[in-house]
């Protein structure tokens, strides 16, 4: 009797979660973002939705049919930078696009424990990054508390390094005490840059790592947005008045 009562509750949980899930890669999120309403979703034309899911369209030519319309196909530059490992560090997780819808509105629900942050260079960030992430370089995760002023060429040196530091240790919800630093108040960050052959966010992580950071509160989107522009996700384009 127990068999028959919990097996239509397992099908009816497993259908409810794959609707949701269903929903959240047809229809996105919405969020407010400093007064402005942004959705962020699949941008899937028209055209592209008539198409059969079958081996012929799908891995033609140029890895896709000639038949297939222009503006359903997308072209990559690939022989690029180092393939990264799926699993960078045990312990932190790669995630997909998912898990990034989830990062962004969990960021906008509670902005002081999730934060998605854009981990290349100002000049990558500035052209195009995916909406609400925070841009922290990962050449500027820089912090050894055996440093001081005499370890620098020149005061400004040494006072860039403070401000430098002291701006991501803000963000990330690091406190530095006169005993360390604490993470107890870290915020859960949500790390990326521009594809799986990118090594500008692995850096990033482990350049956390080696601080202290918790690994627990670490993910990695390894696609980047590479992966993000292919499945034809929102992105932003941000001005340096917008990250100074």
């Amino acid at each position: 009797m127990k068999k028959l009562l919990i097996l239509p509750l397992v099908l009816t949980l497993e259908l409810f979660s794959e609707n949701l899930l269903k929903d959240f890669q047809d229809n996105g999120i919405i969020i407010k973002k400093n007064g402005k309403t942004i959705h962020v979703k699949r941008e899937k034309n028209r055209l592209c939705t008539k198409e059969n899911l079958a081996p012929e369209p799908l891995f033609g030519g140029d890895y896709a049919g000639d038949d297939v319309p222009n503006v359903c196909k997308k072209s990559f530059v690939t022989h690029v930078g180092v393939l990264q490992p799926m699993n960078l560090i045990k312990g932190v997780q790669t995630v997909g696009e998912i898990e990034v819808l989830k990062q962004i509105k969990a960021s906008e629900k509670e902005p002081s424990k999730y934060l998605l942050v854009d981990a290349r260079t100002e000049r990558w960030f500035t052209q195009m990054t995916i909406p609400t992430a925070v841009n922290v370089p990962f050449n500027q995760l820089n912090y050894d508390e055996d440093l001081d002023e005499d370890d620098f060429k020149t005061p400004k040196e040494y006072q860039d390094y403070q401000k430098s530091y002291k701006k991501f240790f803000k963000q990330f919800g690091i406190v530095q005490t006169k005993d360390g630093l604490d993470f107890s108040k870290a915020k859960t960050l949500l790390l990326f840059c521009n594809g799986s052959w990118c090594s500008q966010s692995p850096h990033a992580i482990m350049s956390l790592v080696n601080l202290g950071y918790p690994v627990e509160k670490l993910l990695w989107y390894r696609g980047g947005l590479q992966d993000w522009l292919i499945y034809d996700f929102t992105v932003s384009k941000r001005s340096i008045k917008d990250i100074k």
